[in-house]
């Protein structure tokens, strides 16, 4: 007869311990941070929920300048596997897109280039890594 209590105890605590698996929380659907379309380019636009966006502590500036004289800030610069600049730009509020860019100097924060973006398009300034690794792939899988 204790053989048998122990079974059922033991059967007992082990479909608790499954039903607590299918708890609401497990279940819940799963919200994407990010959404990517791919352009007819091969580039990606990459759309952040506001959560997401408040997580990478996304911050832009301004490109500043006229013609091929523009600067923006050294932290919006991204280089590729294969050393190429780009910028990530933000068409509108929660949308951003990477932009290949020319380098021409550098001087402390300051990226000096010679084409890019226009004059007063918004670059990613915080976050701009966190954006590249989401479109190529890397890392995330949490």
């Amino acid at each position: 007869m204790t053989r048998h209590r122990w079974f059922f105890t033991g059967l007992a605590i082990a479909t608790l311990a499954l039903g607590a698996c299918n708890s609401s929380t497990s279940s819940a659907p799963k919200v994407e941070a990010i959404t990517i379309e791919v352009q007819d380019s091969g580039l990606k636009v990459l759309t952040l929920s506001e959560k997401a966006a408040d997580r990478l502590g996304v911050e832009t500036a301004q490109v500043s300048g006229t013609g091929t004289n523009l600067t923006i800030p050294y932290a919006a610069i991204v280089y590729d596997a294969k050393g190429a600049t780009w910028t990530y730009v933000a068409s509108q509020p929660l949308v951003y897109m990477r932009e290949q860019v020319t380098v021409e100097t550098i001087e402390g924060d300051v990226a000096h280039i010679s084409a890019g973006p226009a004059t007063g398009t918004l670059v990613v300034t915080t976050g701009a890594a966190e954006l590249y690794g989401a479109e190529i792939g890397v890392g995330g899988g949490h």
